[in-house]
């Protein structure tokens, strides 16, 4: 993402342009001007903004045939668009938002709201853009800047990072579609618990069949011991009953072997931060992935967390909490 937003104006009458760019210039974002549609069309071949706010009243193309080339086009399909309408012009409205249009504004314009409905639609697109396909779910930049913006602000927080084991012998064995209902499964049970949480708890897919929770400290270690009893409780209806009666699926390896293969599982890596010792995001993933790394040497599904040692700071593996819930029959 550029560092300054750019927004393309597209409108005929020079002293609406000039208005939109003060309010938009004032504000911090670049402003790219077409006094028509044709124009606009032609810097979309060679420039894509980040937003655009479209005039419906043009002499020489109107906004509902400039809107149908922008959705018709792969390059410009998902670029958000405001549609410009005069007062009173509610079958225009209603026409655009049917072509494909994110929202309107009214002439005369009132600054503030034309500031907020531009960031809002900026955050909305900045939001469908890094989501995961499969989950809907904020990824790795969302992830990023959450945990950045804690850091910054001093924020006591617990982050939470999930992870499958014996993900892809599943998807191997039964494929991905399968494979997907586990991602969906595992979202579902997060997106759960994250609404359950006090207000500001954040959810994100890093990818994969990985996934993060950022929340108070004081919850993050009860989240993740939840999250994993509800998962290992569930995760056995995704298999076929002979395979869950047998305890495993077995799988050729690269030599050809017959490799079996213990139920996908979940681990878990909570961090908790309520002294600002770390400074950066990486720092953080540093540390999550060790007692990642650490927990996958456990069997079933666990939950592995740290501390600051009290007498001389450094960290230490406090706790390995394993599921309750039955795996495969022994």
């Amino acid at each position: 993402m550029r560092e300054t937003e750019t927004i393309l104006v597209i409108d005929d009458e020079l002293h609406i342009r000039t208005i939109l760019t003060y309010m938009l210039e004032q504000e911090g974002f670049e402003v790219v001007q077409a006094t028509g549609g044709e124009e606009a069309l032609a810097i979309l071949d060679d420039y894509l903004p980040d937003l655009i706010l479209l005039d419906i009243m043009m002499p020489d193309m109107d906004g509902f045939s400039v809107l149908s080339r922008i959705r018709d086009q792969f390059r410009t399909h998902n670029l958000p668009v405001i549609l410009l309408t005069a007062r009173g012009e509610t079958q225009q409205k209603v026409r655009g938002l049917e072509a494909g249009a994110n929202d309107y504004l009214v002439k005369p314009f009132v600054p503030d709201e034309l500031m907020l409905r531009v960031r809002n639609m900026l955050q909305l697109s900045r939001n469908q853009r890094d989501a995961n396909p499969l989950t809907g779910l904020p990824g790795n930049r969302a992830i990023d800047h959450e945990l950045r913006r804690r850091l910054d602000e001093d924020e006591t927080f617990g982050f939470c990072y999930y992870d499958l084991d014996n993900f892809k012998a599943y998807n191997d064995f039964y494929g991905y579609a399968r494979g997907d209902k586990v991602l969906s499964l595992v979202a579902g049970i997060l997106t759960r618990h994250t609404l359950e949480m006090e207000r500001g708890a954040f959810l994100g897919h890093v990818g994969g069949d990985d996934f993060v929770i950022i929340t108070t400290a004081d919850e993050a270690l009860d989240v993740a011991r939840q999250v994993i009893e509800d998962f290992d409780a569930q995760v056995r209806f995704l298999y076929e009953p002979e395979d869950w009666s047998r305890g495993y699926v077995e799988l050729p390896d690269r030599r050809g072997d017959s490799r079996r293969f213990p139920p996908v599982s979940m681990t878990v890596a909570v961090i908790t931060d309520g002294d600002g010792r770390f400074s950066h995001v990486g720092r953080v993933n540093a540390v999550a992935t060790e007692l990642k790394q650490y927990g996958k040497s456990q069997p079933g599904s666990v939950v592995v967390t740290e501390r600051r040692n009290a007498e001389d700071g450094a960290e230490t593996v406090v706790s390995i909490h394993h599921s309750h819930a039955d795996g495969f029959p022994d």
